[in-house]
């Protein structure tokens, strides 16, 4: 028997208009990526060495698009049907929660199948330049996607289950794919060539990402740092690691699938300031800062906006901030730490590229969840009419709005300093580098928070701009590494230098003088242009709060 949620969920989303435009943009770029490394000698290498490096470009790019659009369907899915009141009535339906989970996994499958079908033409134009397997090369990629589809639509289906609101959802399904598919490569850079267990850990650790394993398919000569690529079956042990991963969000999301979804029973607590000075002074010294206790009143110097959007959002709270200060304060020392007593020589350009990803990567992780849906979550919930009937003038609500974000990225920069500063007090001659570094991680914090909030400004629904401010800010940063594969053939020293200079990653990983961007020289072309598009996203910003204010 048929599942009908499949037909229902799918051809819904295939009706929408911006699917459509995302399946011509999707064969628009699988194209550009064959088309970028195309050879433009006629005469061909027997080796067919130009042939596998325009598969492997195509291959990356490929699983890039797929860990960039897929999640978003599954992780909006079963939220948005319980908030909406149709998840009750499913469960009141003959289907039990193992046919409601299969066809919602079809349906985000299919999915995942049209961008693999409209990836076909760029494939068989790889193939037909010659040099590549069609069994061992070609179907062993296309084998890797539907494993890191089924995989990641799990685990976002499962996130479905526990979040609350569909901005919410969006925002820890990319946390757990950026985690799991590029932090987990970390360990094992970090204790590679050692001998403990730490090594083996991070070895172990690695399986789980799909870059390791598609490194591991296309060989040595893959895109990567020493120590993600080695000889070792990260392609076989992927599968296997996928396989369990799989069948253990899809019991654990069958077992979520009952009526106890709906139960949230949590306690209400006892407010500090009524318990006795004693209590209350044993958890000023043991939390620090005490979240149960009453928050102060606001003062008349004080943007009221930007205190309400710090008490509203979950980790707008001191307690919250201060632990991820924390986090980001230990991870930066530990590096630092790492780098002095380590018994592997990683030099300074290496940690110090691994410190620069690690932020950037926090930048962009976090970034998009606190500023796409400043405005457009107002929108949603009706609170930007209320917003508009206070005394407040528009800009000052804005601004009210980024001084919320701009204040947690300044915490979370600061967290990160430890690092730098450890380093430069055992080199003094890194000073001019680390001081470069932390410009470009401030210029980037800029950059993306005001991105984010004027691409999430256009859209009227918190989950839309979410998804779309993490797809627009991660293909600026990832976008121009495509390029800066093809160096020396078929582009020019020239030309990379001139689309790296957009891309704040590139900029900071040639300040720290790694090798392969160190003889770009982005800087101060980069400052230049994230403060012109920083202050562009800023009108865009301004323009569209006055064009929603207006009265209809």
């Amino acid at each position: 028997m048929a599942n009908p949620l499949v037909q229902r969920e799918l051809v819904a989303a295939l009706r929408q208009r911006r699917m459509v435009l995302l399946q011509c943009g999707l064969a628009t770029a699988f194209s550009l990526l064959v088309i970028i490394r195309w050879p433009t000698d006629p005469r061909m290498a027997l080796a067919g060495t130009r042939s596998q490096e325009v598969f492997r470009l195509f291959a990356y790019g490929l699983l890039s698009a797929l860990l960039l659009m897929l999640p978003v369907f599954p992780a909006t899915n079963i939220v948005r049907e319980r908030n909406a009141g149709t998840l009750a009535l499913l469960f009141n339906t003959p289907m039990g929660p193992i046919r409601i989970f299969w066809g919602k996994l079809l349906a985000v499958m299919g999915l995942a199948g049209v961008i693999l079908t409209l990836s076909l033409p760029a494939a068989a134009a790889c193939y037909a330049l010659g040099g590549i397997s069609l069994r061992n090369d070609l179907l062993g990629v296309y084998v890797l996607l539907v494993l890191t589809a089924l995989q990641y639509a799990a685990l976002a289906l499962l996130v479905s289950t526990y979040a609350t609101t569909t901005d919410a959802a969006v925002r820890w399904a990319y946390g757990f794919v950026l985690l799991s598919s590029v932090l987990s490569l970390g360990p094992h850079q970090f204790f590679q060539g050692t001998d403990t267990y730490l090594a083996v850990f991070g070895d172990l650790l690695r399986s789980a990402s799909p870059f390791a394993a598609m490194m591991s398919l296309q060989g040595a000569g893959g895109v990567g740092a020493v120590g993600v690529i080695s000889s070792s079956n990260v392609s076989g042990r992927f599968l296997m690691v996928s396989l369990a991963l799989t069948a253990i969000y899809s019991v654990w999301t069958i077992r979520r699938l009952n009526h106890t979804i709906f139960d949230r029973a949590r306690d209400a607590g006892q407010i500090s300031d009524d318990q006795s000075l004693g209590v209350r002074f044993l958890r000023r010294i043991v939390f620090l800062v005490d979240p149960q206790r009453r928050s102060r009143a606001i003062g008349p110097l004080v943007n009221p906006v930007m205190i309400k959007e710090f008490r509203c959002r979950r980790f707008g709270r001191l307690s919250w901030l201060l632990r991820l200060i924390a986090v980001c304060a230990v991870l930066s020392l530990g590096l630092t730490y790492a780098t002095v007593t380590g018994t592997v020589d990683w030099g300074v350009e290496t940690i110090g590229s691994i410190m620069v990803l690690m932020q950037v990567a926090l930048l962009v992780l976090i970034t998009p969840s606190l500023a796409a849906g400043l405005i457009s979550t107002e929108r949603e919930s009706g609170g930007w009419q209320l917003l508009q009937m206070t005394p407040l003038s528009v800009l000052r609500i804005v601004w009210g709005k980024l001084q919320s974000v701009i204040l947690t990225l300044m915490l979370v920069l600061c967290a990160t300093l430890p690092g730098y500063v450890v380093m430069v007090y055992i080199e003094p001659g890194l000073r001019l580098q680390v001081e470069r570094v932390v410009i470009c991680l401030a210029a980037t914090a800029g950059f993306a928070m005001l991105l984010s909030a004027a691409v999430g400004s256009l859209f009227p629904r918190t989950a839309t701009a979410t998804a779309a401010s993490y797809a627009v800010l991660l293909t600026v940063c990832g976008a121009p590494l495509l390029i800066w594969l093809g160096r020396d053939a078929p582009f020019g020293h020239d030309t990379v230098e001139s689309v790296l200079v957009i891309n704040p990653v590139a900029a900071a990983l040639s300040v720290i003088r790694l090798s392969g961007f160190r003889d770009y020289q982005l800087i101060p072309g980069n400052w230049w242009f994230l403060g012109i598009a920083s202050f562009v996203c800023l009108l865009v910003l301004i323009g569209q709060t006055h064009r929603i204010s207006r009265p209809r």
